[in-house]
This record gives C-alpha cells, structure tokens and sequence, in this order.
C-alpha cells in the first residue's frame, strides 16, 4: 500500500513532519508512506492553472494520484491549519471535477504544543477536504497536544500516542482495501 504523508509546516524541525517520519518507520513491510515536502508550492494563482501547471504543482498532483491514500498532519496557527496546507489544498484540488484528491481516503491529524492539540486545525482541515470530496477516515480524532514533550530529536517518542496514530493508519488501511473490492 502507497500512501502519501503531507505536513503542513515548512519548518525543518516540525513536529508534525516529526510524527509522519516516525509513523513511516514503524509501518508494515507492505505499506509506505512517502512525505511529501510543500517548500515549493506556489502561492496559488488561477492564471497559472492551466494544463501545464508549476512543476511542484503538477508534481503534487501526480504524488497524490499515485497514492492509495493520504495521512495529512497539520500544525494549529491562529486556530486554523496553516496557510502553506491551504494553499497546497487549492492546488491539489484542481480543476473541480477532475481533482486527484476526489474521493481519496484521508487520515487527518494535528499536533501542536498547546492543550488543544490543534483541534481547531484539523476541524477546519476536515472541512476544507470535505468541500474537496476527499473521503475522510471516519474514527476517533488524532490530536497530539503538548507534541513538544512527545517528540525528542525528531522522533515522536510517546507510545500511546505512536500506537494511536497506527490505528489509525489501519482504518486507513481498511478504508482503501474496502474501496479496492468490486462492488
């Protein structure tokens, strides 16, 4: 199984990608899970929308086609998920109709170092990706508050949190091995 991590921070010691890299190294032989870096997305802008979009756009694009599925981590800014994953979200849901991440099973989650975990965040991501008609993993809500005490050296060290995460990985998992199965 391909999936496809996306954090929603640029920053090189995120937290959030921290999480994505730990759960990609504790993942089944049979399952990967490749991060995909938003450091060079442009701002979106419709007049470069076109068949020939920017190489990182279009590269994007085509990493999310290629996936079974999306594990998509965000960051809380100013109660919201950050500018650089809504951007990449415009983007990724181009042109309307015949976007890759139409009914693409999601795994959302958030981290932050605030109580909230960034559940503010990933609220108004499940949103964004519900206008988007990706098909969000329906399970218990993946928030990792105070992140900045579970993550040492940029390995997500808290097991129950690190096991959490895996399970929900596995209703991914499941989600994508049901839509696979001819109705």
């Amino acid at each position: 199984m391909k999936l496809l991590g996306i954090s929603g921070s640029l920053r090189g010691n995120s937290l959030n990608t921290a999480i994505l890299r730990s759960v990609a190294a504790k993942l089944p032989a049979d399952t990967v899970l490749d991060i995909f870096p938003l450091n060079g997305i442009p701002p979106y802008d419709g007049d470069l929308d076109t068949d020939t979009p920017p190489p990182a756009v279009a590269a994007l694009r085509a990493a999310i086609g290629a996936a079974d599925g999306l594990v998509i981590a965000t960051p809380e800014y100013n109660h919201g998920m950050s500018g650089v994953l809504k951007n990449a979200l415009d983007w990724a849901s181009r042109h309307y109709g015949a976007a890759t991440l139409i009914g693409k099973p999601v795994l959302t989650l958030s981290a932050s170092m605030m109580g909230t975990g960034g559940a503010r965040a990933q609220a108004q991501l499940n949103e964004t990706l519900t206008a988007i008609t990706a098909r969000l993993v329906l399970r218990p809500q993946i928030v990792v508050m105070a992140a900045h005490e579970k993550v040492r050296d940029g390995i997500l060290e808290d097991t129950a949190t690190l096991d959490f995460i895996l399970a929900g990985i596995g209703d991914l998992a499941l989600e994508i091995r049901a839509r696979a199965v001819p109705a």
